[in-house]
C-alpha cells in the first residue's frame, strides 16, 4: 500500500525539520570549536590551505549548478538536463561547505567583531538554504516531464539568489577580516 501525498509531505517536512536541527547543531558546534580550540601556526596555516579549497569546491559547485538554472530559465535547456546536471555537484558543495567550516574554527575567527558574526549568520543561513534547495530538486526531479507550478520555480530563484548573497557575502568578509 502505498503512501499519499499528505502523509509524504509530512515526513519530508519531518525530514526537512530534522535536517536543519542538525544543521544548526552542527553550526553550533562549529562557533564553539572556533572560541575554544587554540591552533599554532602551522595548523593555522594547513586550515587556510584547506578553506581555501573548500571554497574552491564549494562555490564553485554552487556556480554551476546556478549556471545550469539560469541556462534553463533561459530557454537553452531543459529542466531535466538542469536537473541532471545538478544532481551529482550536491556532493561537493556539501563537501566544500564542511569543509570551509570545519577549516574555519581554526582560523581564530573573533566573535566580538560584527563581520564575524554576520559571517557565521551567512553560513548558517546558506547551510538551511541549501537543505531547502536539495528538497526542492528532489521535488523538481519527481514532476519530471512536466512544467513546474510557478510557485516551485520562484522558489528556485529565490533559493538561487539567497545561496548567492550567503556565499558571495562570507567570501566578502573573509576578505575583509583577513586585511586587519
Amino acid at each position: 500500500m502505498n503512501p499519499g501525498p499528505s502523509s509524504c509531505r509530512r515526513r519530508h517536512g519531518w525530514t526537512l525539520i530534522v535536517a536543519d536541527a542538525l544543521i544548526c547543531l552542527a553550526w553550533a558546534g562549529s562557533v564553539w570549536a572556533a572560541l575554544h580550540v587554540q591552533v599554532g601556526p602551522a595548523v593555522r596555516t594547513a586550515a587556510l590551505f584547506v578553506h581555501l579549497g573548500a571554497l574552491v569546491i564549494g562555490l564553485g559547485s554552487v556556480l554551476a549548478i546556478d549556471y545550469y538554472g539560469t541556462l534553463w530559465l533561459l530557454g537553452r535547456r531543459t529542466l531535466h538536463q538542469a536537473l541532471e546536471f545538478a544532481d551529482p555537484l550536491h556532493v561537493p558543495v556539501w563537501a566544500g561547505l564542511a569543509g570551509l567550516v570545519l577549516s574555519g574554527t581554526a582560523l581564530d575567527p573573533d566573535p566580538r567583531a560584527l563581520l564575524t558574526r554576520v559571517k557565521l549568520v551567512l553560513v548558517l543561513l546558506t547551510a538551511l538554504n541549501g537543505v531547502h534547495a536539495q528538497a526542492l530538486h528532489r521535488t523538481l526531479v519527481a514532476q519530471a516531464g512536466s512544467r513546474p507550478p510557478r510557485r516551485l520555480i520562484v522558489r528556485g530563484v529565490i533559493s538561487a539568489v539567497l545561496s548567492q548573497l550567503g556565499w558571495w557575502g562570507a567570501l566578502t568578509i573573509g576578505f575583509l577580516n583577513s586585511q586587519s
